[in-house]
Order: C-alpha cells, then sequence, then structure tokens
C-alpha cells in the first residue's frame, strides 16, 4: 500500500496523483511536486488516501514540500516572466508575420520550461521563432497548438446565463457535444442561441442529456395516443415535458389537460 495526493496545476487543469511522501497535506494546501518536466507549484486537489501500488503501471513522483514563503515569491517571479514572454512572442510574431495567435504562457515552477498556447488554422513553421525566444530566455520552448475551446478554457469569461464559464470554474475534462442533443432536449436549433463564447456547442448541452434520453424511453411521444390508467380515453398527447414527467393531452371537448406520464398507458 502506497499512501497519495491528488494536485492540480490550474484551477480546472486535471488532477495528477502523486506519493504523499509522509506529509501532512491536506486540501487546498500548496505544494512543491517533481515532474516529467521539472519541479512544479500545485494544489492538494485530493486528501491523502492508501491505495495499492498496482494500480500504476508506472512508479509516482513524489510531493517534496509544503510551498514556503519563498516558493510563493518565485510563483510570483515566474508570473512577471509569463508576462514578458508574452509581449516578447507577440512582438516576434508580428515581425515575423506569422500567422497564429498568441493565449497563454506557462512557465514551470524551476523555469526550466516556457509553453506557449497559441490557435492557428493551419501548421506553423516557427522554428525561428523558438529560436528568438530560447536566445533571450535562456530556457527549453514549447510551442502548442490548441482548440477554441481550450482557449476559452485559459481566458475565461461569462456565459449568456451570467456565470462565469463552466470550463474556468469546475470541467475538467471536455466532451463530446453534438447537434443530437440539443434535439432530443426539444431546444430551438438556433446556433447564437446553442453557441458558447468559443463559438462552438455549449458545453452544458450534455448535462441533462442522459436524463432525456432516458425519459424519452418511458414518455409517449407528442402525437401518440395514451390512455388514462382509470379507462378513460384514448387521448392525443400534445406536449411532452421531460424534466417534471408531465404530457399534455388533448381530450374529446377540445380542452387540454396535464398528467403525469405514470398514470398512462400508450395506445398500441
Amino acid at each position: 500500500m502506497i499512501e497519495i495526493v491528488g494536485v492540480k496545476f490550474r484551477p480546472t487543469g486535471k488532477v495528477y496523483k502523486f506519493l504523499a511522501n509522509n506529509l501532512d497535506l491536506i486540501i487546498g494546501d500548496h505544494c512543491i511536486v517533481e515532474t516529467e518536466r521539472g519541479f512544479g507549484f500545485g494544489t492538494v486537489d485530493v486528501g491523502r488516501m492508501c491505495v495499492e501500488d498496482t494500480h500504476f503501471s508506472r512508479p509516482l513522483k513524489n510531493v517534496l514540500r509544503k510551498a514556503t514563503g519563498r516558493d510563493f515569491a518565485i510563483v510570483e517571479e515566474n508570473k512577471a516572466m509569463e508576462v514578458d514572454a508574452a509581449d516578447f512572442c507577440l512582438k516576434r510574431v508580428i515581425d515575423r508575420g506569422l500567422d497564429m495567435q498568441l493565449v497563454d504562457v506557462e512557465c514551470t515552477f524551476d523555469r526550466c520550461r516556457l509553453t506557449f498556447y497559441f490557435i492557428s488554422e493551419g501548421r506553423i513553421d516557427f522554428r525561428e521563432l523558438v529560436k528568438d525566444l530560447a536566445q533571450k530566455y535562456k530556457t527549453r520552448i514549447e510551442m502548442r497548438q490548441i482548440g477554441v475551446r481550450d482557449e476559452a478554457k485559459l481566458i475565461g469569461g461569462y456565459g449568456v446565463c451570467g456565470h462565469p464559464l463552466c470550463c474556468t470554474t469546475f470541467l475538467k475534462n471536455f466532451e463530446t457535444v453534438s447537434i443530437k442533443m440539443a434535439k432530443v432536449q426539444k431546444l430551438t436549433l438556433n446556433p447564437s442561441k446553442l453557441s458558447g463564447v468559443c463559438d462552438r456547442l455549449k458545453c452544458c448541452l450534455t448535462y441533462e442529456y442522459d436524463y432525456y434520453r432516458q425519459m424519452a424511453k418511458y414518455m409517449p411521444r407528442r402525437g401518440q395516443m395514451v390512455r388514462h390508467l382509470d379507462g378513460s380515453g384514448p387521448y392525443r398527447v400534445y406536449e411532452v415535458n421531460y424534466l417534471d414527467g408531465t404530457v399534455v393531452v388533448e381530450l374529446r371537448e377540445g380542452t387540454k389537460q396535464k398528467l403525469y406520464y405514470r398514470d398512462l398507458e400508450k395506445v398500441k
């Protein structure tokens, strides 16, 4: 058995497992860990737990220590370096006429690597740009092309609901979103209403999709004939509400009535 903790490096980033190294770590603690890319500054997101080491295909890295005042000072210095690197990179991109948009810059805790995130519609030959950056900052340079959804996650913003974007607050991974999800939920197929700030289908279309899909198996469809369990009917279904499990049926005299689908049976 080994004792591990879960650590993340960004507020909504992926959680990685590390050996607790006999440290008294709780959720919210900042710590220094060793990674394949050098030393990292992260936040404990999953508290200590004991698991069998056979659960992991490769040996886990260690949490080295809880973050100290000096570590926080280094993080602030790294942030200043990221701002400077972004300004310098933007100038070199313009000077070299590269068709790319810089989104973010990330510096590892030990400054052994600078990662530049950018978006572009095609492939970019940034070899000369990397030389410029490496010559100025004397560290390893990594250029990483990302999509528009990743851009929104890095930059942040607010959705039409008035809340901060889900991808910047709690979503750790992007799920596939399709227009079929909107159809199942009976949403208006208007691109301007279904698209988020990233100009892609909103992630929240996935939140209730499974529920709607399951309810569709049990509830009648619009236009279908149903009969009440007390023997009255048949009635034609005028409207279906998956959320509260009700249907509106047309009575013989032309009026409409709301009934629970559990009180109805489908007429074959």
